[in-house]
This record gives structure tokens, C-alpha cells and sequence, in this order.
């Protein structure tokens, strides 16, 4: 069992220990707050029992902390002087900003997203997260132990912003552009990390990738209950373009360049995701992330992430089918541009077309279709939805759409008994069903 932390560290002058945040490779980490000020901190404290080699790495941590400013980077503070004195040993303490929502392990553990996350927050994660990593990169630190844990969550003027922490295991370029030596979480790593290969930045590319896929679908995508051991054998012959490796009901593994269904993106994104992950989940070190642009530097993998960012893509809720289509708009569509699209898959003709906003304000006609998102400027990737009403019809009454079901749900209609190991398809099915009847009501 876990010694409760020394007492004294409960009060630090007007600082309190208000809770124990969590514990890493190296440490603890506490929040306490002011008693006037109201502030918090985060505070990190070292282990008594470290070794040597890992004592470096602490004192590595707080040295590349105190030198990164990126709003995607958890900020290092000042320890506060009455707080110096509770470190267990010789080593310093480090002080971070609190993130007051948690980590990406906590939201992804939720049972609701067992399928994904909404198509707003993934986009919102590939933002912040790049952002992040490119800035990492830029100063030639290669993190080395991406993963949900690693990710944590701050409000901040009513945005959900990410940020990266924990660089205990990050290494600086400057010591040598390649490295050989890593202990980290297994899960994430890339494939040449497990045979101790030289390795450059795109194990972080290898790591975003799979984080990315687990946020979009719910799982990680290479054989995801096997330990890494077991499925690099497995997966180390994929095609360069495949990006997942399942189980299917009957044991058999199957490969396939495409997210799997169900997930919550629109199929608008769909292939520019899965082209993404193509780049950045490559077997071969050196072609993941795709060739660096000669003149910007950037590495294919950003420029395409870049491309994702700044698609208008707008969703159509069909009310008289129930059914969501949603367009990629050029940077000066018309809206009469849209509704031709409109028309040709719903077939609504577009003078019987009424496209309503979530606030009930009717579309302008004489404004381009980018009008959707004018009053979702300031929300970055929330969800928006315009809701397309038939003026020819005086009332409702279906057929209404039917959601495809997935191949987990029917394979447990036929075979319930085949699935009792199988917690995860269990629950993506009970997931699906319930949404699929609560869209219908």
C-alpha cells in the first residue's frame, strides 16, 4: 500500500494540499491551492528511491519545462519559497499550472465514447496536440511518451484546450538527432523503440497517430488487446498503408487502411483522417510522416493535419429522413451552390429547401454558405448543425434512415454466446443501440 503523504506538506505557509493529482514514472504530483489568492498549482515532487540515471531524467524534466512557452505545453511555475522546503531529497521540485479537467485517458474512459469522441473534440485534439508536438520538435525535443495520460485538459475562456505534461522521458536533440535509449509506456511506442533501433522524432509521429485513432473509433488500432510484444510480430508485415489490425469474431486478423465503423466523424473527414493516419502510423521509421517540404520544412503529415484544420465542412440535418449530410464548402461558395448539392442528395428541390440555423435564424440567400459557421466563430470545432426542412410537405411520417449497423452488432445477434470475452465489442454494440434510439426519438 501507498504511504499517505508527510503531514507537514499539508500547509505550506498560505498554500494547503488539497488532493494528490496522480503519480508518474518519477513522482507525485499534488494540487494546492492559495488561501487568499485562490490560485493553484500543481506540484510535482521526486521519489526517494530513485536512481541515478533517473535522477538525471527528473532534473532533465524541470530544465526543459522552465524553457517552453507554448499554449499547448503545460507552463512551469515558480515554486513558491514556503514550499521549497518539503522536497523528499537533493533534487529540485517542480511546479506546473493545474489543469482543472482532467486527462484524455479520463474522457476516452467514459462510456459514452467507447466509439470515439465527437467529431468536434478529435478535431480540437489534432489542433492543440500537433500544435504541440510541432512546437516540441521545432525546439528539437522529442517527447518520447505520448499517450492519453500524458494529455491533459484546461478551460480556458470556455475553450477545451490540450496540453502536453509529463517530459520526464523527453530527450533533447542536441545531444545526438539520433537516440538509442528509452523505458517508457509500451503501449504507444513505436515499433523500433521495442528493439532498442536508433530513432528520430517520428516515434512522437508513431504515438500521435495511435492516440489519434483511439479518439476517433475507441481502441487503439493494432490488436489493442495484446501486449506490444505479441502483436509487433503480428503487424510488422502491414501494408504501408493500413492502419489497423483487429481480431475479427472468429480469431482471425484482419488489416485495412480505413477506420472502422461505428465512429462519430462525418464522411467528409473520414478520408483525410485515414490518409493522415497512413502517414503517421508507417512501420518504416524513415517514410513516416511523409516526405519534409524542401521549402517550409514541414513533414507531409502537418501539412495534410494543416489542410484538415482549415476544411468548412457544414453538417445538414434532413428532417424528414433524420439523416445528417455533410458538405465541404469551397472559401466562396454561394449558398444557392449548396443547395444544388442539397438537392442532388436529398432530392428536395432547393426552392423547397428552408435551411435553419441551431439559433432558428433562416439562411440569407444573398450570403455565401459560410454563413453556417458565423456564429460559431469563436467555438473553433463545436458541433453546428443546419437543419433542412421540406416546404412542399405539410407533415413527417418517414421512412426515416436507419443507421448501418455495425459488424459487432450483428455478429452478436447471431453468436451471443461467442462474445462473453469480448467486453469491448459488448459495449460497442449496448453504445450503438442506445444511440440509435435515442436519434430516432
Amino acid at each position: 500500500m501507498e504511504k499517505p503523504p508527510f503531514k507537514q506538506t499539508q500547509v505550506c505557509g498560505l498554500w494547503t494540499m488539497k488532493e494528490r493529482l496522480g503519480t508518474g514514472g518519477f513522482g507525485h504530483v499534488y494540487l494546492y491551492q492559495h488561501q487568499e489568492t485562490s490560485e493553484k498549482i500543481a506540484l510535482k515532487l521526486c521519489r526517494l528511491e530513485l536512481n541515478v540515471k533517473n535522477k538525471d531524467r527528473w532534473s532533465r524534466e524541470i530544465q526543459i519545462m522552465k524553457k517552453l512557452n507554448h499554449l499547448n505545453v503545460v507552463t512551469a511555475r515558480d515554486v513558491p519559497e514556503e514550499m521549497k522546503h518539503i522536497s523528499l531529497n537533493d533534487l529540485p521540485l517542480l511546479a506546473m499550472e493545474y489543469c482543472s479537467r482532467g486527462d484524455l485517458r479520463k474522457l476516452l474512459s467514459k462510456p459514452e465514447n467507447c466509439c470515439g469522441l465527437k467529431e468536434s473534440e478529435v478535431l480540437s485534439l489534432l489542433n492543440d496536440v500537433g500544435s504541440g508536438i510541432q512546437y516540441l520538435h521545432a525546439n528539437k525535443i522529442i517527447h518520447r511518451d505520448l499517450k492519453p495520460e500524458n494529455i491533459v485538459l484546461q478551460d480556458i475562456n470556455g475553450k477545451l484546450v490540450h496540453k502536453i505534461i509529463d517530459l520526464g522521458y523527453a530527450k533533447d536533440l542536441d545531444q545526438g538527432s539520433l537516440c538509442t535509449s528509452f523505458v517508457g509506456t509500451l503501449q504507444y511506442l513505436a515499433p523500433e523503440l521495442f528493439e532498442s533501433k536508433p530513432y528520430t522524432v517520428t516515434v512522437d509521429y508513431w504515438s500521435f497517430g495511435t492516440m489519434v485513432f483511439e479518439c476517433s473509433c475507441g481502441f487503439r488500432p493494432f490488436l489493442h488487446n495484446l501486449q506490444p510484444v505479441q502483436w509487433t510480430s503480428k503487424v510488422r508485415n502491414k501494408g504501408p498503408k493500413d492502419i489497423m489490425a483487429v481480431e475479427d469474431m472468429n480469431g482471425e486478423v484482419r488489416f485495412s487502411t480505413h477506420l472502422p465503423y461505428p465512429n462519430n466523424l462525418s464522411r467528409t473527414l473520414l478520408e483525410p483522417l485515414e490518409s493522415l493516419l497512413q502517414l503517421m502510423l508507417k512501420w518504416d521509421p524513415v517514410q513516416r510522416g511523409g516526405a519534409a517540404n524542401p521549402d517550409t520544412k514541414q513533414p507531409q503529415c502537418f501539412a495534410l493535419l494543416d489542410q484538415i484544420l482549415n476544411m468548412k465542412v457544414v453538417h445538414i440535418l434532413n428532417m424528414t429522413t433524420t439523416q445528417v449530410h455533410s458538405f465541404l464548402l469551397s472559401p466562396e461558395e454561394g449558398l444557392h451552390s449548396l443547395q444544388q448539392r442539397i438537392e442532388v442528395e436529398t432530392k428536395i428541390e432547393h426552392l423547397n429547401q428552408e435551411l435553419l440555423q441551431e439559433t432558428g435564424v433562416m439562411l440569407d440567400p444573398r450570403k455565401p454558405a459560410a454563413q453556417c459557421f458565423d456564429f460559431l466563430l469563436a467555438l473553433r470545432w463545436d458541433s453546428y448543425i443546419v437543419y433542412l426542412f421540406d416546404k412542399s410537405l405539410t407533415k413527417y411520417s418517414g421512412p426515416f434512415t436507419a443507421r448501418a449497423l455495425p459488424e459487432s452488432v450483428n455478429f452478436i445477434g447471431a453468436e451471443p454466446s461467442s462474445v462473453q470475452h469480448k467486453p469491448h465489442q459488448i459495449q460497442e454494440s449496448d453504445v450503438f443501440m442506445f444511440s440509435a434510439v435515442e436519434s430516432q426519438a
